[in-house]
């Protein structure tokens, strides 16, 4: 992953994170190169969710040390609005309904806020019909209310559809194959795969091998207890497949 001739798109550097006063993240190092797919793995409760929070901005994550760069700027202080203004994205684990609000007007309303400006209809209608082209979704999907009575496959389907019409720089997709079955899997992971380029990059969050089946990474880093306890390319996974997390349990001491 790493090409020392190129800057990563997103660089964290010794990031110490704090949550009512618990430490959470213990100095993490890493770096995301453009069109590079990165996995996150670890158990339940190892930080995996608690570092996209950091990196998103929460307020209740509090970065006691350490800094977050993407894309040359450090964004460690910035408010959540700026840092998805300057290019970073993150995907919910589970999205929330808004009922009585469309698909489409949720769509402009965002693209809005990340420009400063009114998007003109019939430039964000072409967008949009271009957009759900490439993820193969049917138009009537954006007359829909937001995520109400969505299966978890249109949920990630409308996560991935908000990706292509921002164009993050970065960005940090938690479980996207939480909830979704073997149908509903490819559909997703065919859309992330469609919308990887040289100027992007993906930060997938997982504990389980099944979405890196369809989404190949170019590494993976595994965390725990909130370090980075392994690192490696692809053939990690099987590892981790064959024995389980227990063989590293003595790299968080």
């Amino acid at each position: 992953m790493e090409n020392k001739n190129i800057s990563p798109l997103l660089e964290v550097r010794d990031l110490h994170v704090e949550v009512e006063g618990k430490e959470v993240i213990k100095g993490i190092d890493l770096a995301l190169y453009g069109g590079a797919k990165l996995a996150l793995m670890g158990p339940n409760g190892s930080g995996k969710s608690s570092l996209s929070m950091a990196l998103m901005g929460h307020p209740g994550y509090k970065v006691k040390s350490g800094s977050i760069i993407l894309d040359g700027n450090d964004i460690t202080g910035l408010s959540p609005d700026k840092r998805a203004k300057v290019g970073l994205f993150l995907a919910m684990q589970n999205p929330v309904s808004v009922p009585g609000v469309s698909v489409a007007n949720f769509l402009r309303a965002i693209m809005k806020a990340k420009r400063g400006e009114e998007v003109p209809i019939r430039e964000f209608r072409e967008m949009l019909v271009k957009a759900m082209g490439l993820l193969e979704m049917e138009r009537s999907f954006a007359n829909r209310y937001v995520n109400d009575g969505f299966s978890g496959g249109e949920k990630k389907k409308l996560e991935l559809l908000q990706m292509v019409l921002l164009n993050p720089k970065v960005a940090v997709v938690d479980e996207i194959d939480s909830g979704l079955d073997v149908d509903a899997l490819k559909i997703v992971a065919d859309g992330v795969n469609r919308i990887t380029g040289e100027n992007n990059a993906f930060l997938l969050i997982t504990h389980y091998r099944r979405i890196l089946d369809y989404i190949r990474p170019d590494g993976v880093v595994v965390l725990m207890e909130g370090r980075i306890v392994a690192s490696g390319g692809p053939e990690l996974i099987n590892q981790i497949d064959r024995q389980g997390y227990d063989w590293l349990s003595a790299k968080t001491a």
